[in-house]
């Protein structure tokens, strides 16, 4: 059937998040016509260069931040999405011991229902009907990463409630959530394994090492998206970003072709879902495509 009234909101903390986590998935439902909004919290302002083939590194965060959006421009494109940027500034990674405090006025320090508001007003825009984001852990712990998962939960939980955030749009109630999972262990361990088998040097031996060395709990997985023919849009897409990424770095030292073989699909948690769905899915619209509530 025809997706073209079906909309799918990602919401990341920095330019090239949606680029790393999900980005073959919001390709491929592009393609099939749905309605996909990229949501950026930040400008990425105080990311490094970490590129060593980029050249001098912009100076100051205006620059920066000039430099991001032009990336993020094309990624877009590459991806065949929408992207909005809610306007914060980013905290950066706090790096040593004990960790430095973030920047005054970072994303991560804004309060929360300051720092939701203009997400739930956009969800009452675009009225998406999934929403996806990162788990409570954030993926990884940048305080920009927890801080995209607070706003986008109280942005699934505030938006359809008229008594919520007044002022900001009439109520639209999306009907599921769902987290990113794009370096789940199983997926590290199979293409480290087929890497191997195939004479190559992994690059997730030491990942994978340190991941069970720290026995960091694995989060459930409840749905795998086939999207393995819009693989080459995100790697586009990644190298878009070029102050973030070496296209000779680690996410491109996988070789496709075993990558293709051995791991075909972005791989998501379900939240939150408000409309009846079995387990596991294979359709982030799943309990909604094909229904009345697809409007």
């Amino acid at each position: 059937m025809s997706t073209d009234r079906l909309r799918l909101m990602a919401v990341h903390a920095h330019p090239d998040d949606e680029s790393s986590k999900g980005a073959a998935t919001t390709a491929r439902y592009a393609a099939e016509g749905v309605d996909v909004l990229v949501v950026t919290c930040t400008g990425g302002e105080r990311g490094d260069v970490l590129n060593p083939h980029y050249g001098p590194a912009p100076q100051g965060l205006e620059a920066m931040r000039e430099v991001r959006r032009a990336e993020m421009a094309a990624a877009a494109a590459a991806l065949g999405v929408r992207q909005h940027w809610l306007g914060f500034v980013d905290s950066g990674l706090p790096e040593g011991d004990p960790l430095p405090p973030v920047p005054e006025g970072s994303f991560s320090l804004v309060p929360l229902e300051e720092a939701s508001a203009p997400l739930v007003e956009l969800v009452r825009e675009f009225r998406p009907h999934v929403i996806t984001t990162y788990d409570p852990t954030g993926g990884y712990p940048h305080p920009d990463h927890i801080m995209c998962h607070r706003v986008g939960v109280e942005a699934f939980a505030a938006a359809g409630d008229p008594e919520r955030y007044r002022g900001r749009g009439e109520p639209w109630t999306p009907l599921k959530l769902y987290y990113n999972h794009g370096f789940s262990l199983a997926r590290m361990r199979a293409v480290h394994d087929a890497v191997v088998a195939a004479g190559g040097e992994s690059p997730f031996s030491d990942w994978i090492d340190s991941r069970q060395a720290r026995e960091v709990p694995e989060r459930e997985v409840t749905t795998r998206i086939e999207c393995a023919d819009f693989f080459a849009h995100r790697d586009a897409a990644l190298r878009a970003h070029a102050t973030q990424i070496d296209p000779e770095g680690w996410f491109f030292a996988v070789p496709r072709e075993v990558e293709l073989a051995t791991w075909r699909a972005e791989e998501y948690e379900l939240a939150e879902s408000r409309v009846p769905t079995a387990l596991p899915e294979d359709d982030l619209f799943a309990g909604i495509r094909g229904t009345e509530l697809a409007r």
